[in-house]
């Protein structure tokens, strides 16, 4: 491509071209290109370049983007619902508001990122690295989170009932106002977390003990 303009252009069409739809991007240099709400459902990106990708609004549904590069990319409200992100890299993406419901997001990279208000209901993040991310009111109904890394997150007001955190590293969290009824926190790291006003009721906690009462720690 001789510029920018041009590797625009050129996958656009390639995209929307009803009869010559190229469904396969796998490992395509795509960085910064701008698909703002366009449906891409079922489309390849597996390894794809898509740092500082503008996906705003996208219909990804069951797309492939394991491995893909995703820093820095716009994701605000986008639907990936039961699409593949598994190994990829989204640190510091904003996907405030997206559907992430039944996403397989296997050692998933969110580190830094945005997903204020996201519905990550019933997703795969083991082994996810969600460090320092913004997960404040976002969904994490029966998601599996074991051995993920949430130090520093951000998790008040989220809801993570019946969401599956054994072994996972919860140093430093804050889970103000969350809701973790029924999870399952056997030997997770609480470690300096900050559960004030945060809902334990039928919760496994780290020593194997099960919280049945509402409780306050402060």
């Amino acid at each position: 491509m001789r510029n920018y303009a041009d590797k625009q252009e050129f996958v656009l069409s390639q995209i929307t071209n009803k009869y010559f739809q190229r469904r396969d991007f796998s490992r395509c240099d795509l960085s910064g290109i701008d698909l703002q709400g366009i449906n891409l459902s079922g489309i390849n990106f597996i390894g794809a370049d898509l740092r500082d990708a503008n996906l705003c609004g996208c219909v990804l549904t069951r797309a492939n983007l394991s491995g893909a590069n995703l820093m820095q990319a716009n994701l605000r409200e986008a639907n990936l619902y039961e699409a593949s992100l598994c190994e990829a890299n989204l640190m510091n993406a904003d996907l405030t508001g997206a559907n992430l419901c039944g996403t397989f997001l296997w050692r998933v990279k969110f580190t830094g990122s945005n997903l204020l208000g996201a519905s990550l209901c019933d997703v795969d993040l083991r082994e996810a690295d969600l460090s320092k991310a913004n997960l404040i009111e976002a969904s994490l109904i029966e998601a599996n989170l074991s051995f993920a890394n949430l130090a520093g997150a951000k998790l008040c007001g989220a809801k993570l009932i019946e969401a599956n955190l054994t072994q996972a590293n919860l140093t430093g969290v804050d889970m103000t106002w969350a809701n973790l009824t029924k999870a399952n926190l056997s030997k997770a790291n609480l470690w300096d977390a900050k559960l004030i006003y945060a809902k334990f009721r039928d919760t496994i906690m780290p020593d194997g003990t099960i919280e049945q009462p509402q409780i306050l720690i402060y």
